[in-house]
């Protein structure tokens, strides 16, 4: 509100407090507050700074998952499929944000049962992350948990069992067995019925 009435609605500042904001309610479980304040960002963004710069990108990347979480998956594939075309041709392929939005729309295609193109998708965002961020950055294991998830609702238990013993033993050596990823890692695992050990 201070930012609003000092230095205006389309100032950087103000834009990024809101999309912080609507970060937050997105966080708390308000997705329409949050989708509104973000359609407001995003039109704002694209009227000053254009369609393809990285805020611009990144702002609709945060819509996407907005659509996303309220279970709206047509009109989030749409929005991020959009962004990841625009992001391959602008940041490349191998960048960190390229690689976020690739795996948010694997993430899409799993929730809309598209499994054998979720699995292909994140499978290169994993490959990818391996190769620039290394195997122990939180990016690089969160696609593995991600592509386990996949292989899980695929059906591939062994695959998706042995993906998650991996990122734990990851996780315990650099985070600790108190972290809360540490932690969510092992729950996922606890979750294997008995006769898919």
């Amino acid at each position: 509100a201070r930012r609003r009435e000092i230095l205006g609605e389309d100032h950087p500042d103000t834009l990024r407090t809101a999309g912080n904001l609507a970060s937050t309610l997105r966080s708390m479980g308000d997705y329409p507050a949050a989708r509104s304040l973000e359609e407001g960002v995003l039109a704002r963004r694209r009227e000053i700074l254009g369609e393809d710069h990285p805020d611009t990108l990144r702002t609709a990347g945060n819509l996407a998952s907005t659509l996303w979480s309220m279970g709206d998956y047509p009109a989030a594939r749409g929005l991020i499929e959009d962004v990841l075309a625009r992001s391959l041709e602008i940041l490349g392929q191998d960048h960190p944000d390229t690689l976020t939005v690739a795996a948010n729309l694997a993430g899409v295609l799993g929730s809309m049962g598209d499994y054998p193109a979720a699995r292909g998708l994140i499978e290169d965002v994993l490959a990818r992350s391996l190769e620039i961020l290394g195997e122990d950055h939180p990016d690089t294991l969160r696609a593995a948990e991600n592509l386990a998830v996949t292989l899980r609702l695929m059906g591939d238990y062994p695959a998706a069992r042995g993906l998650n013993e991996e990122v734990l033993a990851r996780r315990l050596e650099i985070l600790g067995q108190d972290h809360p990823d540490t932690v969510a890692i092992r729950r996922a695992l606890a979750n294997y019925p008995p006769d898919d050990l």
